[in-house]
């Protein structure tokens, strides 16, 4: 019998296989985050006491901002081991703590049954997912940057947020069903937890998919001294664009977090919006995001990367009081906010994982992005729900939206710091 070879064939389904694995591995991650702040609600009243609810929904989005903190040592532990072993090897491990976090807070016993004890492995949980997550974006957006072809790496970067979005959206859809099928009763003796199962089993499927994964060329064709080169001096070396990682993330995880991922929840937590409702909005808030993306990718391809993230974050800072304003008491007014302010988000969500590649070297460029990227996030994304929240309930709700554009305005006057990147070689 005679076997028929076909490489275009095989290199299309290698390629595919690859792509697969990069984006179900990054939906995951951030599916789990997203299930944690949509069934916030939950979370506080079955794993801290119920004498206070106000205070049990402030100490869960403290939580929150706590798994961020984790992030940074995940930006340098995974960051290392994507440089110096391998974005491959980096990635995989990455989706594996993920899902193990996902398992834990699933099967949390409650605060009824073991009192604090419950709160503190949330808490465990949520930093372990904070170390994976620290490893998982600049690892994954990294290996995408560097087996993208140059001259439409602005297109295949979208795949980190679609994918990511893509796992907002499924959490949030299963949101909304569970919401519609389920009693409250029922959410609050098990039904919140099915989201964060689902999550545990689909990370073991990704870890699966990575580890059948080729690893970047890029990465393999690196000289094996630059590898083991120090990582500290190359830091220190490279502090400018390390500098303009934070500026350029600093307005947009805020913005971002506001509007794409905690709005159902604060929706229904300040605005008292139904909370079926309001994840149903989300839902068409994160299809018209996902839309956009792709938009202004192939634009950043044709006109370069500045012109992009300057329209998108200049559109965000116009809009974001305008769409607050609009939103006040109604699940269509979530819906149209969200989606305007969406799709100028999507500018730079669309091309950051490019440009930040095309900042580095290689033997730096996944520990170069991942550092800064996690220490930013940490401290501006992952205290946005909480502070949000806080600032809503002592009538400072205004506070916060000058916050927000004011950080937007910092990173529009980076983007005049960085280079024209688009086209750049990533090898060297």
């Amino acid at each position: 019998m005679t076997t028929t070879l076909n490489p275009q064939r095989d290199a299309r389904a290698t390629l595919r296989k690859t792509i697969v694995g990069t984006g179900i591995g990054n939906a995951v991650e951030w599916y789990d985050w997203a299930i944690y702040a949509t069934f916030t609600p939950f979370i506080a009243s079955q794993l801290f006491s119920k004498a206070d609810p106000a205070s049990a929904v402030l100490s869960t989005l403290a939580i929150f901002a706590v798994g961020f903190v984790a992030r940074p040592f995940g930006g340098f532990l995974f960051g290392w081991i994507g440089d110096r072993i391998g974005r491959k090897s980096s990635m995989t491990l990455a989706v594996g703590l993920a899902s193990l976090g996902s398992l834990l807070i699933g099967i949390a016993p409650t605060f009824a049954a073991v009192g604090v004890w419950a709160s503190v492995l949330l808490l465990v949980a949520r930093l372990i997912q904070g170390l994976a997550h620290g490893g998982e974006l600049p690892s994954s957006q990294t290996y995408l940057s560097e087996i993208a072809p140059r001259e439409r790496r602005g297109l295949w970067s979208t795949l980190i947020y679609t994918s990511g979005t893509v796992g907002i959206l499924f959490g949030t859809l299963l949101g909304a069903v569970l919401n519609m099928s389920l009693s409250t009763e029922m959410m609050n003796a098990w039904g919140w937890r099915i989201p964060f199962l689902i999550g545990a089993v689909m990370g073991l499927y990704a870890l699966v998919m990575r580890a059948r994964m080729h690893e970047s060329s890029v990465f393999e064709d690196e000289p094996a001294a630059d590898k083991r080169e120090p990582i500290w001096p190359q830091i220190v070396r490279h502090r400018k664009q390390a500098l303009q990682v934070i500026g350029l993330t600093v307005g947009l995880t805020v913005i971002y977090y506001i509007w794409g991922v905690v709005a159902p929840s604060y929706a229904t937590t300040a605005l008292k919006i139904d909370r079926g409702e309001a994840l149903w909005a989300g839902v068409i808030g994160n299809v018209v995001f996902i839309a956009a993306l792709p938009f202004w990718g192939k634009l950043s391809d044709r006109i370069g990367r500045k012109k992009v993230l300057w329209a998108g974050a200049t559109g965000a800072a116009v809009l974001h009081f305008p769409m607050t304003w609009l939103l006040k008491d109604s699940a269509w007014q979530l819906a149209v906010s969200m989606s305007v302010m969406l799709v100028f988000i999507a500018a730079s969500a669309a091309i950051v994982p490019a440009v930040f590649a095309e900042l580095f070297p290689t033997s730096i460029r996944t520990v170069g992005v991942g550092v800064p990227y996690s220490i930013c996030v940490a401290a501006f994304g992952g205290t946005a729900p909480y502070l949000q929240q806080w600032l809503k309930d002592i009538n400072m709700a205004q506070a916060f939206n000058l916050y927000a554009v004011a950080l937007l305005v910092i990173s529009i006057l980076f983007i005049f710091s960085i280079p024209e990147t688009k086209g750049k070689d990533l090898r060297g």
